[in-house]
């Protein structure tokens, strides 16, 4: 099956995959915030498939919100939005892209010694909810 993506939904994938990252870096800012997205961007770039090829950049000029409560206002939907169209339009690539993402908060969840915070669990929470609104 073949599938084209226009540039907008390019960028929502992008938006919410990074975003995600950058919600658990974000959590996990009394930890180690720069080896939790740091853990969590690899797991983005490894990704295959169309999903792969999407999330192997960054956005460009995406102006995230400078609290975790806009940043989530954010990016929260817009991984609800990336599964519906993927739900649409390649079903294995939405399970492609929500596998990737849970794979990048659970890299960016590991903690250095002894359990995740519960904040960064909780954070977790959230994005796999957003992933499983659609």
């Amino acid at each position: 099956m073949s599938i084209t993506l226009t540039d907008q939904d390019k960028l929502t994938l992008r938006t919410a995959g990074w975003g995600a990252v950058s919600l658990m870096s974000a959590a996990g800012a009394a930890g180690s915030a720069h080896k939790a997205a740091t853990e969590a961007s690899i797991a983005l770039t490894s990704a295959t498939g169309l999903v792969g090829h999407v999330l192997a950049k960054a956005p460009k000029g995406v102006k995230y919100g400078k609290t975790v409560a806009a940043l989530a206002d954010q990016v929260l939907p817009a991984l609800t939005a990336s599964m519906s169209l993927l739900q649409q339009q390649a079903p294995e690539e939405a399970d492609n892209f929500r596998r990737t993402v849970i794979v990048a908060i659970e890299a960016a969840g590991q903690p250095q010694k002894g359990a995740p915070s519960p904040t960064m669990t909780e954070m977790a929470r959230k994005i796999t909810e957003a992933l499983d609104a659609a």
